[in-house]
C-alpha cells in the first residue's frame, strides 16, 4: 500500500502550466502526450533524490546521503499514463523542467502496482543512481516523513526501473541494506594495477 507525500503546491502549479501551454506541449520529445485525447492530469507525486557517491554510497556513518533533485508527477489520460511531468528548485523557485516518456515510465507504473501488493504501508519515492544509468522506487517505511528529506533506511525497499544495470534484476524488491552493499562494490574505484604509487618528491 502507497502514502505519497504532497508536491510543493508550486511544483505542481508549474507542471499544470506546462501542461496547458500548447507551446510546451507541442515542443515536448512526447508523442504520446502530444496525441492524447482528452483530459490530461499530474497524478502522484514522487520526489526524485539522487545517491550521493562522494563517499561511495555508504559514508563512515554508515548511512547513505541522498539529496532531493526535482519532484515527478505521472502525466494521465482517460487510461493510462501517457508521460512523465518533472518540476525542479531554481534560485527563483519551483520551476518545470521537462515532459519524458520512454522505458521508466511503464516501469514506474508497474513498480507502483508491485508496491500497492505489498502488506506494509511506503511512502514512494524514485532513488536515482546516475553512474550505473539506475533508477529505482524506493519505498520509505516512515510514511509521515517530508517526502523532500530523510536518507534511506536500511528497511526500506528500493525496486529497480527497467532497464536496470546488468546483473541487477529489475522489479525485484530489495532491501536497502542487501541492495547498497553491491552499489558500493560497482561504484567502487579501480584498485591500481602495480599497488598505490609512492608519492612525488
Amino acid at each position: 500500500m502507497l502514502q505519497p507525500s504532497p508536491a510543493p503546491a508550486p511544483a505542481l502549479r508549474s507542471v499544470l502550466a506546462a501542461l496547458g501551454s500548447p507551446t510546451a506541449v507541442s515542443e515536448s520529445r512526447t508523442p504520446a502526450l502530444r496525441s492524447a485525447q482528452g483530459p490530461l492530469s499530474p497524478e502522484l507525486p514522487l520526489p526524485v533524490h539522487v545517491l550521493d557517491v562522494r563517499d561511495r554510497v555508504v559514508p563512515p556513518a554508515g548511512a547513505p546521503r541522498t539529496r532531493l533533485t526535482g519532484w515527478r508527477f505521472l502525466i494521465r489520460g482517460a487510461e493510462r499514463a501517457v508521460a512523465a511531468g518533472d518540476a525542479v528548485l531554481t534560485p527563483d523557485g519551483w520551476s518545470f523542467s521537462q515532459f519524458s516518456e520512454g522505458p521508466y515510465l511503464a516501469a514506474t507504473e508497474r513498480a507502483l502496482l508491485q508496491a500497492e501488493s505489498l502488506p506494509a504501508v511506503y511512502q514512494p519515492r524514485l532513488l536515482s543512481v546516475p553512474e550505473l544509468y539506475m533508477l529505482t522506487l524506493w519505498l520509505h517505511g516512515d510514511t509521515e516523513a517530508d517526502g523532500a528529506d530523510g536518507a534511506p533506511d536500511p528497511a526500506d525497499l528500493l525496486i529497480p526501473l527497467a532497464p536496470a544495470p546488468p546483473g541487477i534484476a529489475a522489479h525485484r524488491p530489495h532491501r536497502v541494506a542487501d541492495l547498497l552493499p553491491v552499489l558500493t562494490l560497482r561504484l567502487a574505484p579501480p584498485a591500481p594495477l602495480f599497488g598505490t604509487p609512492a608519492p612525488a618528491a
